[in-house]
């Protein structure tokens, strides 16, 4: 099977994309062509894999990108059996390709809701696409197939579409055991994923001798705020790593942090970084995102503090640190949970089957199955 997977908002390395997806694909033995904006995330393409460099679209800024993109899938779709889109953005490119594959759109995440947490957009826009964005995903429900990244998006869609989780590698063995001196944060920062309450609880930890250490790339606005408390030492921003590199240096520390704010795109989907805290044995401290509070409250893994409350954030990073038998305990059911629920082979082989039957099937106006159309049920 030739796979044609293509994206110009995510960085060209994207865990979910490159370490999970195309990784799987590889696994498996298929064949990959990557168009991503290799040369704006500073990546290269791995040599098992055909790369094709694209524009990246940021903020306002993006017709650009949409066109190189055309370009490129107009040279190297036409090949593929499948073709795999990351982007909502990309859906406008799409009916102006002469020659295109069954075609997949991997919902990422509930776009409309996310409007509101996008600082580049001005306010009076944010109103007006919504609706737009809502007719959009329903005009691509009839084109194209869909997989999910939650089951929490299944509600926006009018037919049963396949989840495929956005979980992570978990490993075998156990990982080496928390400290009690170093905090952590892996993900994107803006500040509806609360970067202004991490340095506030930083500045809390810091005269208990407890170091914050903030792993990801951020937006504008976000790493202005990001290099002055790197600059005075308040922090530790490690900006954007490879998913391998950041997760070996979250490895053995006291707490993972995970402060979202209270919004719509954020209350049915698991932030990764939980799943991924777990994984390598971090205990947990969240804000009351749903997915994220019901996951630790199952496992027992970690703690749940009020949303935009760094003094509560902080009070249970130093509880941890005071009680070692609780946070062990903690690090090692949330590894056992993760190994269990949350390890992505187990995900990645569902994912590539589901692939392989779309690929011997035709792109018609409605998702097929058996040949017929599948509606939910009402």
């Amino acid at each position: 099977m030739r796979v044609c997977v293509c994206t110009v908002v995510h960085h060209a390395e994207d865990a979910r994309i490159l370490h999970r997806q195309i990784q799987a694909l590889l696994d498996a033995g298929e064949t990959v062509t990557y168009l991503a904006p290799f040369s704006a995330s500073g990546a290269s393409p791995w040599p098992s894999l055909t790369g094709v460099d694209v524009p990246r679209a940021r903020g306002l800024r993006r017709i650009a990108a949409l066109w190189g993109a055309w370009r490129a899938l107009g040279r190297h779709a036409r090949d593929a059996d499948v073709l795999l889109v990351h982007d909502p953005e990309l859906l406008l490119v799409l009916p102006f390709l002469r020659r295109r594959p069954v075609t997949v759109w991997d919902v990422h995440e509930d776009t409309a809701s996310a409007l509101v947490s996008k600082p580049w957009l001005p306010r009076p826009l944010r109103t007006v696409l919504r609706p737009l964005v809502r007719a959009g995903e329903m005009l691509a429900e009839r084109r194209l197939r869909l997989l999910l990244a939650e089951d929490g998006y299944r509600d926006r869609f009018r037919r049963d579409h396949p989840v495929v989780p956005n979980t992570t590698y978990v490993p075998t063995t156990p990982p080496p055991p928390p400290s009690a001196d170093r905090v952590v944060y892996l993900g994107h920062l803006t500040d509806a994923r609360g970067v202004g309450d991490l340095i506030e609880t930083a500045r809390l930890l810091e005269p208990e001798g407890i170091t914050t250490e903030l792993i990801g790339g951020a937006d504008a606005q976000s790493a202005e705020l990001l290099r002055d408390a790197h600059r005075t030492g308040l922090v530790q921003w490690h900006g954007y790593q490879s998913n391998g590199d950041a997760l070996v240096m979250v490895q053995g520390a006291l707490a993972g942090l995970s402060l979202l704010h209270d919004l719509p795109n954020y209350r049915h989907s698991v932030p990764t970084k939980v799943v991924e805290y777990m994984a390598h044995g971090i205990p947990v401290v969240t804000t009351p995102v749903p997915p994220a509070a019901a996951i630790v409250a199952e496992a027992g893994c970690g703690l749940v503090v009020p949303y935009k409350d760094p003094a509560a954030a902080a009070a249970a990073v130093l509880r941890l640190r005071d009680d070692p038998v609780m946070r062990t305990g903690m690090a090692d059911r949330g590894h056992e949970a993760a190994r269990r629920r949350f390890h992505w082979p187990h995900h990645g082989s569902v994912f590539v089957n589901q692939l392989r039957e779309w690929a011997h099937q035709p792109s018609p106006r409605e998702p097929l199955v058996d040949g017929h159309a599948v509606h939910k049920p009402t």
